[in-house]
């Protein structure tokens, strides 16, 4: 069956009667092997997806949306592209769990980057489709949220938030606010800093899978 997003999977090593699932969404001008390559060091009971974005990026990658490098912060993302990803991500989540013996009540997303911050809109636009987030390297933009999200029910929602101190593509000043955002929504949060540029250290992914094991 074809599903409305292409992705890779790797079916859980211990096999439940509705096992969780650990959607990935990579980051601007990468695809769906990217993170895929954590797969092996992820916890045995996921269902693990990774999904390619839909707007191709030439030669090999793909985006959630374009970005204007020359941009400041306010015009930097197409909102409008970056929307339709939202959508098109909650769709897929529905198409998945339909297709495999998923827990609809047990979803994290891990997404990197441009994947962070379609996970902060997900999420936050939906909290009540997903229990968990993993946002690294990212940010929330608002602006691509849903209407109204603040009157959201987030009581189930818990997130683990990191950034590199030294990142030059999505500057740590971007990612804190962050703290700002979940303070304010009353959202249960862990949030980490490491000593690293745009990327993930050993160390934070370390802290990561601790995370998904404890909670």
């Amino acid at each position: 069956m074809n599903l409305s997003l292409y992705h890779l999977v790797r079916e859980p090593k211990v096999k439940l009667d509705k096992n969780p699932l650990l959607l990935l969404l990579h980051g601007y001008g990468s695809n769906e092997e990217d993170l895929f390559s954590f797969a092996p060091q992820l916890p045995d009971e996921y269902y693990v997806v990774s999904v390619r974005a839909p707007y191709p990026l030439p030669p090999y990658g793909h985006a959630w949306y374009a970005i204007n490098f020359a941009a400041d912060e306010s015009k930097f993302s197409d909102n409008s592209q970056a929307a339709i990803s939202r959508d098109k991500i909650i769709t897929f989540i529905d198409e998945v769990a339909n297709l495999y013996p998923i827990d609809s009540d047990n979803i994290t997303l891990l997404g990197f980057s441009q994947g962070c911050i379609l996970s902060y809109a997900v999420a936050l636009s939906h909290p009540q489709k997903i229990k968990r987030v993993v946002a690294m390297s990212g940010y929330p933009n608002t602006e691509i949220f849903s209407k109204s999200y603040e009157k959201n029910d987030f009581t189930n929602l818990k997130m683990f938030v990191s950034h590199g101190t030294v990142d030059q593509t999505v500057l740590v000043t971007w990612g804190r606010k962050a703290k700002e955002l979940l303070d304010s929504l009353h959202i249960d949060y862990v949030y980490k800093e490491y000593p690293i540029g745009h990327g993930v250290s050993p160390q934070n992914f370390y802290d990561v899978v601790d995370w998904l094991k404890k909670t």
